[in-house]
């Protein structure tokens, strides 16, 4: 194999459509456009999805499901994350100095999942049915 004898492989390279270069090129004339209508103008083109007026297929459809705005806001904080943490009364900010929500994050609720070992007080933070019997039955409380 030489260098000079190198070529790209047949059909990976297509010539570039040359229109309005007369009847023989193939695109002569109305260059591949036909004849009239709003295709063939410049910015003749209509959008994705349109049906010709008929009532499109997206609209059609029915709309479902349900993004709730609370739930943007919301982190969900496990009891493992808790036990973690090195103080004895615990609220938002103290959850956002600690690295274990975002800052971006106005509420939270604790979740049922690891185990806690010591007594914590919640302040202003929801919590589960059964987070709650697990931070009790560990000797902490909850302030709402």
């Amino acid at each position: 194999m030489q260098l000079n004898t190198l070529k790209s492989a047949k059909g990976s390279r297509t010539q570039k459509k040359r229109v309005g270069r007369g009847m023989g090129s193939g695109y002569g004339k109305t260059c591949g456009r036909g004849h009239n209508g709003q295709k063939s103008r410049t910015g003749g083109r209509i959008k994705a999805g349109f049906e010709g007026g008929q009532q499109p297929l997206q609209t059609r459809l029915p709309k479902f499901g349900f993004n709730s705005a609370k739930a943007r806001v919301t982190a969900e904080v496990t009891l493992s994350e808790l036990d973690r943490l090195d103080v004895d009364i615990i609220d938002l900010q103290i959850l956002k100095e600690a690295d274990v929500i975002n800052d971006g994050m106005f509420r939270a609720k604790v979740m049922l999942s690891g185990e806690i070992s010591k007594a914590i007080t919640l302040q202003g933070i929801g919590v589960t049915k059964g987070a709650r019997a697990a931070i009790e039955a560990a000797g902490g409380k909850i302030e709402e």
